[in-house]
């Protein structure tokens, strides 16, 4: 079967505090240049059937207007933590057009999470307007969700398992520092991937710039992007003058084909 062509657009690539930070006078943070300036971390994935996001982040209302995006079929979830679910109530819009639930996707503890979070949306007895959520667990097994094929890839941050998801030939992680062999096995044979790269420094939970690019070369992929980015990694410009030329530090509105 012949692979869905799908169009991904970066609509965050910032790690939970975004960049700028709150408060923070680095040249990071002051930097005049846009893409320097970073939404916490979300994909728009886009086929010629199906639109889906990876993750609603408290930026999720601003993302979904800078983008221009009018319909949403599903949201994939990659974790519970909140720069990853926040912005779900924001869903609503999408629910009044639509006039029908969206569709979302989560492991037990990520669905959990949500259902805790926003337990009126699941209420017996809901007020009016709040938003129309239908769950669906994912397992181990792919799934589609509409012609885009996705295959779980389970990573771990720190303590916490998370999930990366491969559609197709483009491969999405972020908030891991930990990915078993098997695991990797399932990237290989992607033509795009996408990976966390937090800072230089060692983290408890994300990978650093060095091991990002260690992962990158294991898989073998031939075009790498990095995300959920610190503003202790640097300014864009020079970050990016050091990596592999196969490998790019992604940035906000970024669009990739393929």
């Amino acid at each position: 079967m012949k692979p869905t062509q799908l169009n991904i657009q970066f609509l965050g690539t910032g790690t939970s505090t975004g960049i700028p930070m709150i408060g923070c006078s680095c040249e990071v943070c002051l930097s005049s240049n846009a893409k320097d300036l970073r939404l916490r971390t979300s994909v728009l994935v886009q086929s010629a059937e199906t639109s889906l996001v990876i993750d609603t982040t408290p930026d999720f209302r601003y993302q979904m207007l800078r983008s221009k995006t009018t319909h949403l079929d599903a949201v994939l979830f990659t974790h519970q933590h909140k720069d990853h679910i926040a912005g779900l109530d924001d869903i609503r819009a999408f629910n009044f057009f639509s006039g029908k639930a969206m569709d979302i996707y989560a492991d037990a503890s990520t669905e959990d999470a949500i259902r805790r979070d926003f337990y009126y949306a699941f209420s017996d007895n809901k007020y009016p307007g709040t938003p129309e959520l239908q769950m669906h667990p994912i397992a181990d097994d792919p799934f589609y969700v509409g012609d885009i094929h996705i295959q779980p890839i389970k990573v771990m941050h720190h303590r916490m398992p998370v999930l990366g998801f491969r559609l197709g030939d483009f491969t999405y992680i972020t908030d891991a520092n930990y990915i078993e062999q098997s695991e990797l096995d399932k990237i290989k044979g992607s033509k795009v991937l996408v990976l966390n790269a937090l800072r230089k420094e060692k983290h408890l939970s994300h990978f650093t710039l060095e091991e990002a690019i260690n992962i990158a070369q294991l898989t073998g992929v031939p075009e790498v992007y990095f995300t959920h980015i610190s503003h202790q990694l640097g300014l864009h410009d020079a970050i990016n003058a050091e990596l592999p030329s196969h490998v790019q530090l992604a940035y906000d509105g970024l669009c990739v084909c393929l």
